[in-house]
């Protein structure tokens, strides 16, 4: 759960449009940081309902995290591990060895959303969200190859996403 001190903070910051302060000051306050991220820039595809955040830049580069400008629309602490996802994103692009296959990528990122292995100070989303996520890291693991050496090396992880995923309703 997000603090009502942060969430004052955070509407203080969207009451002056400051939504890439916003960003930062939710980043920083549970320690979801890396020297990786260039900084953020805002996309294109605002839509009133919709919530796409993504990292961009090369392998090795420094990374920009693109955000909506109505990403303060949504329940914080959606945003918070949507945002953390991506900063994971920007630590296995950024940060020696590399992380360079997309699927293993994403089923890393998912599973962060679902058990906070590397950001643990950053609390559940929803349960309707988390449900979303585990479908999510499934659909990534299903594509890394049948019997794959990626499969082998997630297995047991993909054990617990399946019963986390059989406890959602």
């Amino acid at each position: 759960m997000v603090s009502e001190q942060i969430k004052t903070h955070i509407a203080s910051y969207i009451s002056h449009n400051q939504i890439i302060d916003a960003a930062k000051f939710l980043l920083h306050s549970y320690g979801v940081e890396s020297d990786g991220l260039e900084g953020f820039g805002f996309r294109n595809d605002d839509k009133p309902n919709f919530i796409v955040v993504t990292t961009e830049g090369e392998i090795g580069d420094l990374q920009t995290i693109m955000i909506p400008k109505n990403l303060f629309n949504f329940d914080l602490s959606l945003v918070l591990n949507l945002l953390a996802h991506e900063m994971l994103h920007v630590i296995q692009k950024t940060q020696l060895p590399y992380v360079e296959d997309k699927n293993e990528r994403e089923w890393q990122a998912y599973t962060e959303m679902l058990f906070h292995h590397h950001f643990r100070t950053v609390p559940d989303a929803p349960d309707f969200n988390r449900k979303q996520f585990s479908e999510k890291a499934l659909e990534y693991y299903n594509r890394m190859g049948e019997g794959s050496e990626l499969q082998q090396k997630y297995a047991g992880e993909k054990q617990k996403v399946e019963q986390l995923l059989g406890t959602f309703h």
